[in-house]
This record gives C-alpha cells, sequence and structure tokens, in this order.
C-alpha cells in the first residue's frame, strides 16, 4: 500500500511530498531545510530512493540536491533544464522505479517553465497520483511569465496544452498533488483548496473549461507582481545550492546593534506589530515572523544587504532564520533576543508610531488634519477592491525606492489586512516620517465611511 505525505511551507505558499511503500519512498521538490524531509522518512521507516524536481525553482532554493547526495538518491531532474551538477535528466515518459509495485513516470508539462515535468505515481500498474509542480493547480495554473517575457504567451498555450493532456491520460479518480498554488506567488491566481482530483479540476479549473485564446488572455491579465527574489532563486537552483546551516548566528548587543544600523545594514524586528509600534530601536523594519516573513523580506532587502534579527525568543529567531534560508538568505550578520530595552543603549527611548483603525482614519479626515493616505497593496489589489480616494498608491515591495512620493503630512498607511502596513509604517519611521498604521481590514474602510473609487 502506497503513501503520501505533504510538508507544507506556508510561508511560501508551497507543498512538497514524500511518497512510497513499505520500504523506499520518493521525495518530490524538496525545501531547503531538508531536515524536515529526513524526519518524515525517519517516521515512515522508509529509505528515500529517489529525488524529483518538476522544474528549476524560481521562488525558493531547492534541498533536492543536496538531500540526493546524503540519501545517496537519483537525484532526477528534466532533460531539458540547465544545471551545473549531476544528475539523471528525465524526458517525457521515462519510469522511474520508486519501490516494490510503485513506478514515477514523467510527464513533459511545459508552461509553467519551458522545461516542466509532472510524475505520476503509479501502483500495481495504476496511476495514483500527479505530482503537478506548477502545471495543474487546484483551481488554477502556475504563472508562465518568470523565465522570459518574450516566452510568456508561449507558455501561457502550453500551460493550457499540458493541463488538457493530463486531464485526457489520468483518471478522474487520481490525485492532483501540486507544489505551487497554496498563496505562492508562482500560481497565477489566488484560487486553491486543501485537496483535488483530475475529475474535480475538470469541474472547476478554467484551464480545463475554457478555449485557449479565451485561457490566456484571461490569465495575462491577471498575472501579478513578480517578487524581486526570484531572479535569484532561478541561477542558485541551477548552479547547485550549497548545503543549509542553521547554527544560531551571533548575538549582538546594543553597541553592535547601532554600529549596523549606523553602517546602513538591516535591522529587523521579528516581533508582532502591536509589540513594535508601541516601542523599537529607531531605524529598524517590522517583518513579523508570524507573516509572510521571508517572502515580503526576500522582496525587499537590497540582495546581499547583511540582516540582523530581533527577536521575543530563541525559538522565534530559529523560525526566522529557517524560512530566511528557504530564499537565499543564508545566514544572519548577527542576532538579539529580549526586548527594546535590551536593544537600545541605556538612557535611549524606543522610538515608537501609532496603529489605528479606518474608522480612526475617518475621523482624522473629517477633522481637517493634515495627511497622506498611503496604499500598499498591490496593483492588482487596487484594481479589483478599489481604493480610498485621494490616497496615493506605493506598493509595499517598492516603497523603499519611492519614499520621495511620499507627500508632505502625517503618513496613514494601510494594505489590506495590517501586517504591509505594519511593514511600510517602519520604513517610513525609520525615513524620520511621522507615520500612522493602520492596522484593519480593507472591508472596514467603507464602512467607516470612506469614499471608494474604482475602475468601474
Amino acid at each position: 500500500m502506497f503513501f503520501v505525505d505533504t510538508l507544507e511551507t506556508e510561508g511560501l505558499g508551497n507543498r512538497s511530498y514524500l511518497a512510497g511503500g513499505a520500504r523506499t519512498a520518493v521525495a518530490v521538490d524538496p525545501p531547503r531545510d531538508i531536515d524536515r524531509v529526513l524526519t518524515r522518512a525517519a517516521l515512515r521507516g522508509v529509505r528515500i530512493v529517489a529525488v524529483a524536481e518538476t522544474h528549476v525553482h524560481n521562488d525558493y532554493v531547492t534541498g533536492g540536491l543536496e538531500l540526493a547526495r546524503l540519501t545517496g538518491a537519483r537525484y532526477l531532474v528534466p532533460a531539458g533544464a540547465e544545471v551545473a551538477y549531476t544528475r539523471v535528466p528525465v524526458g517525457d515518459g521515462d519510469v522511474q522505479p520508486v519501490g516494490e509495485d510503485l513506478t514515477l513516470r514523467a510527464v513533459a508539462t511545459p508552461g509553467h517553465t519551458p522545461h516542466h515535468t509532472s510524475y505520476v505515481l503509479a501502483e500495481a500498474g495504476r496511476a495514483v497520483a500527479a505530482f503537478t509542480g506548477g502545471s495543474l493547480l487546484i483551481g488554477g495554473v502556475g504563472r508562465p511569465d518568470l523565465v522570459e517575457p518574450r516566452l510568456t504567451e508561449r507558455l501561457a498555450r502550453a500551460q493550457h496544452a499540458s493541463v488538457h493532456r493530463l486531464a485526457a491520460e489520468l483518471a478522474d479518480e487520481v490525485t492532483v498533488l501540486p507544489t505551487h498554488g497554496f498563496g505562492s506567488f508562482c500560481s497565477s491566481t489566488a484560487a486553491g483548496g486543501a485537496d483535488s482530483t483530475i475529475g474535480g479540476e475538470k469541474t472547476s479549473n478554467p484551464g480545463l473549461l475554457q478555449d485557449v485564446d479565451t485561457f490566456v488572455k484571461e490569465l495575462l491579465a491577471g498575472l501579478d507582481d513578480i517578487p524581486a527574489y526570484y531572479a535569484h532563486m532561478g541561477p542558485a537552483n541551477s548552479g547547485g545550492p550549497t548545503p543549509v546551516d542553521l547554527t544560531a548566528p551571533g548575538i549582538a548587543d546594543a553597541g553592535e546593534i547601532a554600529r549596523r544600523l549606523a553602517a546602513g545594514e538591516w535591522v529587523v524586528d521579528l516581533r508582532g506589530r502591536v509589540a513594535f509600534a508601541a516601542g523599537h530601536v529607531a531605524g529598524a523594519f517590522n517583518f513579523e515572523v508570524d507573516g509572510q516573513l521571508a517572502t515580503y523580506l526576500a522582496w525587499m532587502i537590497p540582495w546581499g544587504k547583511p540582516v540582523t534579527l530581533l527577536a521575543e525568543s530563541a525559538a522565534d529567531l530559529a523560525r526566522a532564520q529557517r524560512e530566511l534560508t528557504r530564499v537565499g538568505i543564508d545566514r544572519p550578520a548577527t542576532a538579539a533576543v529580549g526586548t527594546p530595552a535590551d536593544w537600545i543603549a541605556d538612557g535611549t527611548a524606543p522610538a515608537s508610531f501609532r496603529r489605528a483603525t479606518f474608522a480612526d482614519l475617518a475621523a482624522a479626515r473629517a477633522r481637517g488634519e493634515d495627511m497622506v493616505i498611503v496604499d500598499v497593496r498591490r496593483d492588482g489589489e487596487r484594481a479589483a477592491a478599489g481604493w480610498i480616494e485621494g490616497s496615493v498608491h506605493l506598493p509595499v515591495h517598492q516603497l523603499n525606492h519611492r519614499l520621495h512620493e511620499v507627500p508632505e503630512g502625517t503618513v496613514w498607511v494601510h494594505c489590506a489586512g495590517g501586517m504591509r502596513a505594519a511593514i511600510a509604517a517602519s520604513v517610513l519611521d525609520a525615513a524620520g516620517r511621522e507615520v500612522v498604521a493602520v492596522d484593519d481590514g480593507y472591508a472596514a474602510a467603507a464602512e467607516a465611511g470612506l469614499t471608494l473609487c474604482t475602475t468601474a
């Protein structure tokens, strides 16, 4: 009897898989922190005999090469992918043994990338699951614009053909097991769910319900921003990622933190946004460990810039360090655990700023306060949900480079829920602006009586 274990990487919206039988298994699209995969294999009592990549990933650093090296497993990589290391190149139709009565068949599914390959797990010759990577997702498909702008439309058409091929070749009861689509920016839509089958996707997935021209038109029109760090992931994965180092970084005192800030390095406070607003090291940025830390920090930080992490606990620090290695921020320059009192010089007061709701914003505007409203949502969000009349639009991932565009006055900054507003508020606060972080759901803006504009 086969098994499939799912390893969630929630911050990046991805899944990896360990699948096999009584003694042996295959790991599919493993994360950088491969200790999670090894632990799961040990709990199952299986030996990993194969590691399979559906494509050279653009959104995270793979652990596949290191996992294959440590376990002695065959490293299966699509033959069309240009990589700098030894691997087993797989082509359409190739079959690899996984265990007794278990095989893995490669299916060429270009679209997310030109070389993208799905893998069909079969037991005693019967297909039972399809590892679809960035091809057929739950309720959508992987985006086709991450490789080269000139290839985007061609890959979108290939994506349509690929998902139709999977639907035609596989029985309705076959489980669909994608890597992307659970909040990942590699997904072309926000659609998704916990699980699905080929039959379920036939009834709900636009890629299987629309003709190719409609599909391509709507897919390309709905593409969102691409995180800046994606530009570094493909080369890292093609060149061969180095083993991850999760040992604790050196601990900094208040003096070292101040020196690093003065040198222009990034100091990142991992605490919750409420605690950060109430008191923090002046000049520090707030990326909550409970938010999408890896995505937004890697998106915004100048690549290669040293980073110091400040955390309430050693557990939070270790968690953040693990998350950041997944996107190539391998080692913090230094770190500190505790509270702002531990991180600033004696006799120095922590910095702070106000938090508010949309009702507070509406009241301040009605009083005629000198204010500017900055909306830090992405373009697609603002177009879809509308915006507050008179607001300035500066997506959070662009804010560092566009601070000069923020008008004079107290800056009231908002997003859709509060997390990105907190990041933006910390950036503005570090730049010396008076700021108010709107920590509220965007639906409350209309309820507060604020006038909303739309593109309609």
